[in-house]
C-alpha cells in the first residue's frame, strides 16, 4: 500500500518545518517499516486526518483494530507516549504498544469519523468539558514534560515580533500572560491542544480524548483552547460576543475555573493563533481569531 499523507498533513507541515526538513519524504518508508515489524494489516489512511501526523486504521496480528500513529520529532510523539501512559485509559485513547519506535505509536481504534463535534454545540461543549476534567491528573515527580510557561513563552517572544495592524491585541495578550504566570493556581497534566474534534466517539466509553500535545500548568489553560471552538459560527452571529462571554463563564462554573484566569488565556491563545496564522498565510483564519480575541 502506498502511504501517501493526506494534503492536510503535508499544508501544515510545511508551515512549520525548519529548512531540510525530510519527514514527509521518509514516511512511506518508516510507514512501511512499522507495518511490516508489527505484522499489521492495514485498512486505510485516514484522510483528512492530523495537521501533525500520519494516522493509519490497522489490524494487530490477532485481527484486534488499531490505529498506527506516525509523527515528526517536532510533533513531540514522545510526550505523547508519555502522557497517554499516565492517563492509562482514563480520559484518553489508550496505548496499545507502551514502548517502541520513536515517532511511532500503537493506539486502541476509536470511531475516527465521530468526534463530539457532531452533537448539538450545547451538548458538544457538556461532553468535552467532561473529557477534559478526566485529564487533569498530576504529573509524575519525575516528569520532562513541557511547562505552559516555556511553551507560551516561546509563543510569547515570537507575538513581540508582530507587525503594527496587531499591536494592541499582541500588548493585551502579553500583559495576561505576564500576569497569569505571576500567580499560577495548580499544576497539572494537560492535554495541550484541547478541542471538540479531539474527543472522539469510543467503545469502553462514550467519549475518549486523542492528540494530546502535553503541557504542564494550570487547568484554566487548558480549558481556553475549548472557549473558542466553532469560532466561525460565533463570527458569524450577531450575538457572537456575548455568546463568547457566556460561554467563557458556563465553562469557568462547570469546570470549577476561576472566570478571569479563563479568559485571560483564551485572550493569550486566540491572539497567538491569530497571529501566527497570518504569517504563515492563513488571512481568512487570522480574521476570525483575532475578531473573537477582540471580544474578550
Amino acid at each position: 500500500m502506498a502511504f501517501e499523507p493526506p494534503q492536510r498533513l503535508v499544508r501544515a507541515l510545511g508551515e512549520t518545518a525548519p529548512s531540510g526538513d525530510d519527514w514527509l519524504e521518509k514516511l512511506p518508508e518508516v510507514a512501511r517499516q512499522a507495518v511490516d515489524l508489527r505484522e499489521l494489516t492495514v485498512e486505510r489512511v485516514q484522510v483528512p486526518g492530523g495537521r501533525s501526523s500520519l494516522v493509519v486504521l490497522v489490524r494487530r496480528a490477532d485481527g484486534t483494530p488499531a490505529v498506527l500513529k506516525l509523527a515528526p520529532h517536532r510533533a513531540r510523539p514522545e510526550s505523547e507516549r508519555a502522557a497517554l501512559a499516565r492517563w492509562g485509559g482514563l480520559g484518553a485513547v489508550q496505548l496499545v504498544e507502551p514502548f517502541g519506535a520513536e515517532g511511532v505509536l500503537v493506539l486502541e481504534r476509536l470511531h475516527p469519523d465521530v468526534s463530539v463535534r457532531s452533537l448539538p454545540e450545547a451538548k458538544a461543549l457538556l461532553e468535552a468539558a467532561g473529557t477534559l476534567r478526566r485529564l487533569w491528573v498530576e504529573p509524575p515527580g519525575d516528569h520532562a514534560f513541557e511547562t505552559v510557561a516555556e511553551r507560551t513563552g516561546r509563543q510569547a517572544r515570537v507575538l513581540r515580533g508582530s507587525g503594527p495592524e496587531v499591536a494592541s491585541l499582541v500588548s493585551a495578550a502579553l500583559d495576561a500572560r505576564e500576569e497569569l504566570l505571576a500567580a499560577p493556581p495548580e499544576v497539572r497534566l494537560l492535554h495541550g491542544t484541547f478541542r471538540q474534534s479531539k474527543v472522539l466517539a469510543a467503545e469502553r466509553v462514550p467519549w475518549l480524548a486523542v492528540g494530546p500535545d502535553p503541557v504542564v500548568g494550570e487547568c484554566a489553560f487548558d480549558l481556553a483552547r475549548l472557549v473558542r471552538d466553532r469560532v466561525e459560527d460565533l463570527i458569524a452571529t450577531p450575538s457572537g460576543a456575548s455568546t463568547t462571554r457566556r460561554r467563557v463563564k458556563r465553562l469557568a462554573e462547570s469546570l470549577d475555573v476561576d472566570q478571569e484566569r479563563l479568559r485571560g488565556w483564551t485572550l493569550f491563545r486566540a491572539v497567538e493563533s491569530g497571529v501566527r496564522a497570518l504569517r504563515v498565510g492563513r488571512p481568512r483564519d487570522a480574521e476570525l481569531l483575532l475578531e473573537f480575541a477582540g471580544w474578550l
